[in-house]
């Protein structure tokens, strides 16, 4: 986040800041769970082909694992660079 933000933030009375930490928050639990269903919704398609048992298959499970895999090793790669972009970001402001 910019620093003029982070300074302003600063500023705010107590209660405005408990306020924006809520708010903040209740943002970051609303993209987990997106993130959580978007993983749940694509490795269903991408792995369950037949409901004639109440458990998963040997070849389902194998691929939800893998797909679960992929989708969190994707997600923490993009994570790291986009820290990166961040932080070049930050520096390219301070110079």
């Amino acid at each position: 986040m910019d620093k003029t933000i982070l300074g302003e933030l600063d500023s705010l009375p107590e209660e405005d800041k408990l306020r924006m930490s809520a708010f903040v928050d209740r943002l970051q639990a609303r993209d987990s769970l997106r993130l959580y269903n978007s993983l749940v919704e694509r490795c269903f398609i991408d792995c369950i082909n037949s409901f004639y048992r109440k458990s998963l298959g040997k070849q389902e499970e194998r691929c939800v694992f893998h797909c679960a895999e992929k989708f969190l090793k994707v997600s923490a790669h993009v994570g790291m660079r986009l820290a990166e972009l961040n932080q070049a970001e930050q520096q390219s402001i301070q110079r």
